[in-house]
């Protein structure tokens, strides 16, 4: 017989967040003070306290898989099986990838083709979030990424936010400019899906409920600094710090990302931060691998 803490946990799964009253609602036939009890007792087990009232189920069966492989072929991939796509493509940028005798790309590059975003749309779910980690706009790529940009929105993938990641104080003069940025590119499958709280409405209503877009408001820059010369595994290796942050924004606990490229492998060794804001002095955290 399927315990009362199982029951809560089952109910909630797939949600996420709960409250007690909704707690109380699907045991109805169990005393309040025994609902809220199991809950206690299984806190930092099954479930976790949000805030007053307000709870979460946490999820423990994360893993990482890696499929060797053409990373713009996705046609092992189900379609609507991927929760978010990061990634960060080799792209194709002669010009700008080269400084003086420096080669600042040495791995096979190319450029996206439509049926390259035909296939991210497939495999992404309605509602959740494409984020393509681009260079930052100059003379010799401002065609190409307006291209990228038309690409997805032929395929569904609307246009939702770009926000730019600054590499600290880390500066590379590439080109005719020196730089120390990229762009953080984000795309929704159609109408991005509901990941924000609604502090007003829940507040009111006693349950959890949320609005369109990401789990908080974006930042307007992500400042971090690029990974050290000494701890590179890959020419172009992505911050775990900035794989994180990302994440936190896109998805939910528990779902599904793919990076099409991994050439490091770093979005697979995130440990993710998840944070809901529902007042101004109010912050509950919660990680998972």
């Amino acid at each position: 017989m399927k315990s009362l803490a199982n029951s809560i946990y089952s109910c909630f799964k797939k949600k996420g967040e709960f409250s007690l009253k909704e707690a109380y609602s699907k045991n109805s036939d169990k005393p309040k003070e025994t609902v809220r009890a199991r809950i206690y007792d299984n806190l930092g087990i099954k479930f976790e306290r949000v805030a007053k009232g307000l709870y979460k189920t946490i999820d423990g069966d994360e893993s990482c898989v890696l499929i060797e492989g053409d990373g713009r072929n996705l046609s092992m991939l189900d379609d609507a099986s991927i929760d978010c796509i990061l990634t960060d493509h080799p792209w194709l940028d002669k010009k700008s990838n080269k400084g003086g005798d420096r080669n600042f790309a040495t791995y096979d590059c190319f450029k996206y083709n439509l049926d390259d975003f035909k296939e991210k749309a497939r495999v992404l779910k309605d509602g959740c979030f494409l984020v393509e980690i681009l260079p930052a706009e100059n003379e010799n790529n401002y065609d190409y990424l307006y291209q990228i940009k038309k690409y997805a929105e032929q395929c569904g993938l609307l246009y939702y936010s770009k926000v730019t990641w600054k590499k600290g104080n880390f500066v590379s003069n590439t080109g005719r400019k020196s730089k120390n940025t990229q762009d953080v590119m984000i795309f929704s499958k159609g109408k991005a899906r509901n990941l924000r709280i609604d502090v007003k409405k829940t507040k009111e209503t006693g349950e959890i409920h949320h609005m369109s877009g990401t789990t908080q408001m974006l930042p307007t820059m992500f400042d971090i600094p690029p990974v050290g010369k000494g701890d590179k595994i890959h020419q172009s290796e992505l911050p775990l710090t900035l794989c994180e942050k990302i994440l936190q924004f896109v998805t939910k606990q528990g779902e599904i990302v793919l990076d099409s490229f991994a050439g490091s492998g770093v979005v697979g060794g995130c440990r993710i931060k998840f944070e809901t804001k529902l007042h101004p002095d109010r912050t509950c955290a919660s990680e998972y691998c």
